[in-house]
C-alpha cells in the first residue's frame, strides 16, 4: 500500500515531465502549444457557462420550491411498488441534472436513515453508478457544436435506469 501511495505522489509530475519531454523531442514549441490550449479551454468555459448557470438555477428552484417533495409524494407510491423507495426518487431525478445537489439529497437521507441503512447504501451506490445526463450532454455537445444527439439521451436514460436498479438490488444484498 505504501508503494501505491508513494507512486501516486509522483504520478502527476511524471506525467507533466513526459508530456514536456515528448514535446521537446518532437521539436514542438511546448510553451506556445500550452498557451494556445489554455486559450481554447478558456473559450470553451465561456461558451458553456450560461448552460451551467441555467442548470444550477433550475435544480435550485426545483429543490427550494417543493416540486421535488410533491413529485416524491405523487410518484412515491407507484415507485415503491416498482421497487424504488420513495426517499430515493428525488436523488434519482436530481442526479440527472446535478451531482452536487444529488449529493446534498443523499446527505439528507444519511441524516434521516443513517449511512449504513439500506436507503443510505442505495443512495451511495446510486450516486456512483449513474451520470448527470443532462449536464454532461449539454457540456459535451455544446463544446463541440453537436446539434443532433440521436440516441444519446435514450441510451443515457436507459443506462441510468440500469444503474438505479443495480444500486437498489446491491443495497438489498449487502
Amino acid at each position: 500500500m505504501r508503494l501505491i501511495l508513494w507512486l501516486s505522489d509522483f504520478l502527476i509530475p511524471l506525467t507533466v515531465l513526459y508530456i514536456v519531454g515528448f514535446g521537446v523531442l518532437m521539436r514542438r514549441p511546448v510553451y506556445d502549444d500550452f498557451v494556445e490550449g489554455a486559450k481554447e479551454g478558456a473559450g470553451t468555459v465561456f461558451s458553456v457557462f450560461p448552460t451551467l448557470v441555467g442548470l444550477m438555477t433550475g435544480v435550485g428552484a426545483l429543490r427550494s420550491s417543493g416540486v421535488l417533495d410533491a413529485l416524491t409524494d405523487t410518484l412515491g407510491q407507484w415507485m415503491s411498488a416498482a421497487g424504488l423507495p420513495s426517499p430515493l426518487l428525488p436523488v434519482a431525478v436530481v442526479k440527472l441534472f446535478s451531482s452536487g445537489a444529488a449529493t446534498g439529497l443523499a446527505l439528507d437521507i444519511f441524516k434521516t436513515y443513517g449511512p449504513d441503512s439500506q436507503l443510505g447504501l442505495a443512495a451511495s451506490l446510486m450516486l456512483s453508478s449513474t451520470e448527470t445526463v443532462f449536464y454532461t450532454m449539454s457540456i459535451y455537445f455544446l463544446s463541440v457544436n453537436v446539434k443532433k444527439t440521436r440516441y444519446t439521451l435514450p441510451g443515457a436514460l436507459l443506462a441510468t435506469a440500469a444503474g438505479i436498479a443495480a444500486s437498489i438490488f446491491l443495497a438489498g444484498r449487502l
